[in-house]
């Protein structure tokens, strides 16, 4: 075989439509656009979420509720979670890098303890919210709590 000689498998190349070439190609006249309208027409262009003049989704749908900009989202821990851990993962200080080693948290998140449950164990907390209930229990239990912002 020479270069010369190639050429695409069977069935892999086609003819373009060539369209508005006049009658004898079959597709003149209106060159398949049907008649009239604005989509028959040169330069048209549809408008994103355009229904055709059905009452478009975004108008039909009520409006509920609000999204707060400044929410401040926290990944929670439980008092009673954090013997599991430290027995599963072998941590006595729970700060931001130590849970992300663990892949206990993403890079980004924050982490706020929370006092649900018992604490029995000695541990250390670098993180970046506590409530009342839990810095008490920790601090009981002879742990330290350092916050970060």
């Amino acid at each position: 075989m020479k270069l010369h000689q190639l050429k695409p498998a069977k069935g892999a190349t086609h003819k373009d439509k060539r369209i508005g070439r006049g009658d004898g190609s079959g597709h003149g006249g209106t060159s398949t656009k049907g008649t009239k309208g604005g989509q028959s027409r040169a330069g048209y262009k549809s408008k994103m979420a355009h229904e055709g003049g059905q009452m478009p989704i975004q108008r039909r749908i009520p409006k509920r509720g609000f999204k707060n900009p400044h929410r401040i989202e926290y990944k929670v821990l439980n008092l009673g979670q954090i013997a599991q851990l430290a027995e599963k993962y072998n941590i006595t200080e729970f700060s931001l890098e130590n849970l992300y080693i663990n892949g206990l948290i993403a890079q980004t998140d924050r982490v706020k303890i929370l006092g649900n449950g018992e604490l029995n164990g000695k541990y250390s907390f670098k993180v970046n919210a506590i409530s009342e209930k839990a810095k008490a229990a920790i601090e009981a239990a002879g742990g330290t709590v350092e916050i970060v912002k």
